[in-house]
């Protein structure tokens, strides 16, 4: 790929549902979407409920075609799944039967990837996301966090160009929440891939982000696009900062004005 192609890239997007019924009117989830992501940013989108957020992702995922417009990944126009973008989704889509290291390996093994490779690489994943020791436990003798952190390590073996993640941390506590940001902030200086995540939590937006786009209302556009100021490495001292502050009320204001219009 050219290092002037942006890893994603969406111009004029646009997904219409028909109705439920014949009679239903089509529902317009997203329109002149338009979204740039280079190579090794995180970008995040914030919305109101309701506004897109989960249909863009499944888009770019390949789950579903867009009704009009363009989206290319690698310079490639999207035409469905495919393995150079993996999914990290809001609950934890996990083999119960399976232990840890065998959840994370399936999908290289049934590639035909070299096992021994497969081993050290596999190694290095649990390390860096807190999962050395749990090798052989099950899903139900994990906590919800740990849960996922086995989808983030699953994502991370298969080294994909593109990591999406659906508002992976919406369900848990604060407390963990907290611990899984310090989580992909180190596999993002460890691996440095593009991240792609949906979530509703500005503060999480703004700890993990390079870019953030806040989006208007269903039918959902870019309502504006802010270049998060802070470097890297980053980590929760962030949120004293006064700067981290403003920018976190000036798109909860954003996204507040968004949810009132559409109360009118």
């Amino acid at each position: 790929m050219r290092s002037d192609v942006p890893l994603i890239e969406a111009r004029g997007l646009s997904k219409t549902y028909p109705g439920r019924r014949e009679s239903d009117p089509p529902t317009l989830a997203l329109q002149a979407f338009d979204i740039t992501v280079p190579a090794h940013e995180v970008a995040c989108v914030v919305g109101p409920s309701g506004c897109g957020k989960t249909t863009l992702l499944n888009m770019i995922a390949g789950f579903e075609s867009p009704t009009s417009g363009s989206l290319t990944v690698k310079g490639q126009t999207v035409s469905g799944p495919h393995p150079d973008r993996s999914v990290v989704f809001q609950q934890p889509a996990l083999f119960p039967w399976l232990t840890v290291w065998d959840n994370v390996t399936l999908g290289p093994r049934l590639r035909g990837l070299d096992l021994q490779s497969l081993k050290e690489s596999t190694q290095k994943v649990l390390l860096s996301v807190g999962l050395a020791g749990f090798e052989r436990h099950y899903p139900y003798q994990l906590s919800g966090g740990m849960r996922q952190r086995v989808q983030l390590a699953r994502v991370l073996v298969a080294s994909p160009d593109v990591i999406l993640m659906d508002e992976p941390f919406g369900a848990l506590d604060a407390q963990t929440r907290v611990v899984m940001h310090e989580v992909v902030l180190k596999v993002w200086a460890e691996y440095r891939p593009t991240i792609f995540f949906i979530t509703h939590d500005v503060e999480e937006a703004l700890i993990l982000a390079d870019s953030i786009y806040v989006m208007t209302r269903r039918p959902g556009r870019v309502k504006e696009r802010i270049q998060v100021p802070f470097s890297r490495p980053r980590s929760y001292e962030l949120i004293g900062d006064p700067n981290f502050a403003a920018l976190r009320a000036r798109i909860v204001s954003s996204l507040r004005d968004e949810w009132l219009e559409a109360q009118e």
